[in-house]
């Protein structure tokens, strides 16, 4: 029986066939020795390893032996293929992935959280850049932990290497558990609301319709990112493009008007602003949340190009790019639209459009929801690295960490994403499941800042191609502290709740990963699921010479 191999080195496309059954030995001239299961007629069969892929060719000399360990003649050009991770992402493809992340619904739909504590349009412009000058200090802290340990995982990676595997694992699993699949269903939702919005006029689209179609277009990007990286990133950009091509519509429509003379609204803009200190703390809640997703870059460090020089660049880019977006269209929503009527809204860009150009109204309704799917495109394919890694730590089943041996894609992680996700869009309450993920990402925050200052004094020589002042993380870590604070004072049931969810996974912790000696029986039946799932989706687990 053979099967036939398609690789392609630098310019040249070959053809190999490989006996089934063989194994080589020897020294590769050009890479270390592969691993079990290295090979896609071996990976099957192999359930212990992990990984993405890339086509790696070398030309071996070496001594080959059939299955009964027979020696054969030398084969002077075996090729053999390494799966191993790919890097593809350049520095444009990094600047579009942050940016259609962070850009959201907020921006389009009701940028009400800011205006509505300190209740002026001065202190919500001065709010709104606070809040992004914030998000790019905790990006460049990112970028350091980045830059010195390049490893996919993002906050995952850097809170097990600065504290240890278990609080690693809780990291991971907070994550696994509640912010990618809320996040992604939040945004599922969103989008299916604004898409069918103008099919129903004045009336609310069905329920049951909106869940269809959010499920409907969660399976759409999960496909893509499943077939390829490169499609999923050239989606990504396309939606970064649409969504960035509607906010400039509406910021040169409001300068227009505020060369006609319409600034009445930033006369005494000032005034009755709410300066007390739980005011601020709501409003830079509620803005700095506006700024999330600047740190998903970090879980594709390996799948970068020439990741020390692109990630830091692509954070400090891409968030000059937001916060200036985002202050801009703020100042052009308050050149046509009044405090009230921006808190009366539910969207705020339709409502702009109905006082400017209430022709192309229907239009606004399509680009939030392409920029939504853009949350969801860049979410998707940023958490299933994180999964991946956690996966090869041993801390998710191996299945997880395997790459689709066609595609080279991980294929396993981004359908158990899908699973959760339309799990969570089964629940009435999504808004009590957002509150929850912004307890949780601030928890996790505030241990990576803790975990940066504190691989100063565990690894002083770790060589850190991008060093901040150690005064930054500290700063950033006691501004967490305190919003985990007003958090729990604000919505003690959603802390409490998240709470007893990272709990949980102690349990877990303990008996998949703590728990060395299982029952035989127990081994068997993992080893049967494992082997069953990988020739279903044709996955294959990752060379373990693959640097992480």
């Amino acid at each position: 029986m053979k099967s036939q191999l398609n690789v392609v080195q630098e310019n040249k496309m070959e053809e190999i066939t490989e006996q089934n059954g063989m194994k080589s030995r020897g020294t590769p001239e050009k890479t270390s020795p592969m691993s079990n299961g290295s090979s896609i007629s071996n990976g099957i069969s192999n359930g212990a390893g992990n990984g993405f892929a890339m086509t790696d060719l070398t030309k071996r000399t070496s001594d080959v032996s059939d299955k009964n360990g027979k020696l054969l003649p030398k084969q002077d050009n075996l090729v053999v293929t390494t799966i191993r991770l790919k890097p593809q992402i350049g520095l444009f493809q990094a600047v579009c992935i942050i940016v259609g992340i962070i850009i959201g619904s907020g921006i389009f739909v009701s940028p009400v959280g800011i205006l509505l504590n300190v209740k002026s349009v001065g202190m919500s412009i001065v709010m709104w850049t606070v809040c992004g000058s914030f998000s790019t200090l905790c990006a460049l802290c990112f970028a350091e932990l980045g830059a010195c340990i390049p490893e996919s995982g993002g906050e995952y990676t850097y809170i097990r290497r600065a504290f240890g595997d278990f609080p690693g694992f809780i990291a991971m699993w907070i994550n696994f558990v509640v912010i990618c699949p809320v996040c992604i269903a939040a945004s599922c939702l969103i989008f299916a609301t604004y898409i069918l919005r103008p099919l129903y006029g004045d009336c609310e689209p069905p329920s049951t319709s909106i869940r269809l179609l959010a499920a409907l277009i969660i399976c759409l990007l999960i496909i893509v990112n499943c077939v390829n990286v490169k499609w999923a990133t050239k989606v990504q950009i396309v939606i970064t493009a649409s969504k960035l091509i509607a906010l400039f519509m509406i910021i040169i429509i409001g300068f227009v008007y505020i060369g006609k003379g319409h600034v009445e609204n930033f006369y005494n803009s000032f005034e009755g602003s709410d300066y007390s200190a739980g005011a601020i703390a709501i409003s830079f809640y509620s803005g700095f949340w506006a700024f999330g997703g600047w740190s998903y870059l970090n879980f594709l460090t390996d799948e970068l190009l020439e990741p020390h020089k692109n990630l830091p660049r692509a954070i400090i880019i891409s968030m000059s790019i937001v916060t200036t977006v985002y202050i801009v269209a703020n100042i052009a929503y308050f050149s046509v639209l009044s405090p009230i009527e921006v808190i009366k809204s539910s969207a705020v860009a339709v409502t702009f459009t109905e006082h400017t150009v209430g022709k192309i109204t229907w239009l606004i309704p399509i680009l939030i929801a392409i920029s939504v799917m853009g949350s969801m495109n860049g979410t998707s394919l940023s958490m299933s690295r994180l999964f991946f890694v956690g996966a090869k730590n041993n801390h998710l089943p191996s299945i997880i960490s395997m790459i689709n041996c066609r595609f080279l894609t991980p294929a396993p992680s981004l359908l158990i994403i899908l699973v959760l996700t339309i799990i969570m869009q089964g629940f009435e309450n999504i808004f009590y499941l957002i509150e929850m993920m912004g307890f949780s990402f601030c928890t996790v925050l505030t241990c990576v800042f803790a975990g940066q200052v504190y691989l100063r004094y565990k690894e002083p020589d770790l060589k850190r191609p991008i060093k901040l002042p150690i005064l930054l993380p500290i700063f950033l870590f006691l501004i967490s502290i305190v919003l985990l604070a007003m958090t729990i004072v604000q919505r003690p049931n959603e802390s409490l709740t998240t709470l007893l969810i990272m709990a949980l996974g102690i349990p877990f912790y303990i008996i998949g990963v703590g728990w060395k000696s299982k029952p035989k029986s127990f081994e068997r039946l993992n080893y049967k699921v494992t082997v069953l799932i990988q020739k279903i989706l044709m996955v294959v687990p990752q060379d373990k010479d693959t640097a992480w």
